[in-house]
């Protein structure tokens, strides 16, 4: 036992050493001056999004950044997405929607639907969107700006959560404290290891040129986790990718309850461990049951240092991505028993292949 308690507190350190790191090195988007006017083509994959897509439009219509298109894609959905995006569309001549009824086989949904926007893109950037966000005036510019200071390939944004309910806090702060507990956020640029990748599909902007030679969705086309797998491929390749926090430019309601965070996350769980069940089962023994160890071996001393190690790493998490911190302290426990039920899903769903999203089986590819 005593020396998996030094697994453990080792563990303990190293987690609170990277989220020190992330709340020192304050890795988001920031704001400039300088005014460009480069087309962007907003690409906005959507399908079964009648209840979300058109907060998203109208805050793109409002975007103080003019010199966009916009197209959607739909795909294949079955409730009115489509007539209400054809409705939006006839009021701003910027706007335009596409779709196809058919995915063909060897495609991840949400690959296709990006890749075939990218066809139909005409401008210097391509940024992919999620349907289900709300852009503010500023974002885009910023990460023009951002682009171009750092010669960029791709710029990828982890977006605010708005969590109204309950089920969402036990679920939705878990992918901020993966994140920034894990990985230092300033590496997947200064870093060329390919190791050193994060990224989110929710905001992944691409300089147009690059993308066009490489069709970054076509070469991930059957990844669940594709947003990860291109910034790979990016570092792979030579060129050169940032991750930042998204600093209020843009927020995302992912799941409006416990059982929609469930599904949505147990989906990409397991694949963000590189689909090794032994890495996501051993990071979550010590992430759920490393206190408890510690308690079980230390003086009263060791466990007040590793307790407030664990308050700071929650407070510095939760400051960073702009979440309530006083909720997601009270919510610790519960957060991490979710943690745990998460990565039984994912490993379960995994093993039976029922690993599904939106009506589409993500297994038999």
């Amino acid at each position: 036992m005593i020396y998996f308690f030094y697994i453990i507190f080792s563990f303990l350190i190293l987690r609170f050493s990277v989220t020190l790191f992330n709340f020192i090195s304050n890795p988001k988007l920031t704001t400039t001056v300088k005014n460009y006017n480069d087309l962007v083509s907003v690409l906005i994959p959507a399908r079964n999004e009648q209840n979300d897509i058109l907060t998203l439009l109208h805050s793109l219509q409002k975007q103080n950044y003019q010199a966009i298109e916009v197209i959607i894609f739909d795909d294949a959905s079955t409730d009115n997405t489509l007539a209400i995006c054809q409705s939006f569309c006839k009021t701003d001549k910027r706007f335009t929607i596409i779709g196809e009824s058919q995915l063909p086989i060897g495609w991840m949904g949400k690959n296709h639907a990006c890749h075939q926007l990218a066809q139909r893109a005409n401008g210097k950037y391509f940024l992919f969107l999620d349907a289900d966000e709300t852009v503010s005036n500023g974002l885009i510019n910023n990460a023009i700006h951002r682009m171009v200071i750092g010669k960029l390939a791709l710029l990828s944004l982890f977006a605010n959560q708005t969590m109204l309910s309950l089920g969402e806090k036990l679920v939705v702060p878990l992918m901020h404290f993966l994140l920034l507990n894990l990985l230092p956020l300033r590496l997947v640029k200064l870093s060329k290891n390919p190791s050193f990748a994060a990224a989110s599909g929710q905001f992944m902007l691409f300089d147009a040129a690059i993308y066009k030679a490489q069709c970054w969705h076509k070469q991930v086309k059957n990844k669940v986790v594709e947003d990860i797998e291109i910034m790979k491929k990016v570092k792979q390749l030579g060129h050169t990718g940032e991750t930042l926090l998204a600093n209020n430019y843009l927020h995302c309601r992912m799941y409006k309850s416990y059982g929609q965070g469930l599904n949505g996350f147990s989906k990409n769980l397991l694949a963000g461990f590189g689909g090794s069940y032994l890495g996501l089962s051993v990071f979550t023994l010590f992430i759920t049951l490393g206190f408890p160890v510690i308690v079980y071996c230390l003086n009263s001393q060791l466990v007040l240092l590793a307790l407030t190690l664990i308050l700071l790493t929650k407070v510095m998490v939760s400051y960073m991505a702009g979440q309530n911190i006083i909720s997601n302290i009270i919510l610790h426990l519960a957060q991490f028993f979710t943690l745990l039920l998460l990565s039984i899903l994912s490993i379960y769903k995994s093993i039976t292949k029922t690993q599904a999203w939106k009506g589409r089986s993500i297994n038999g590819y």
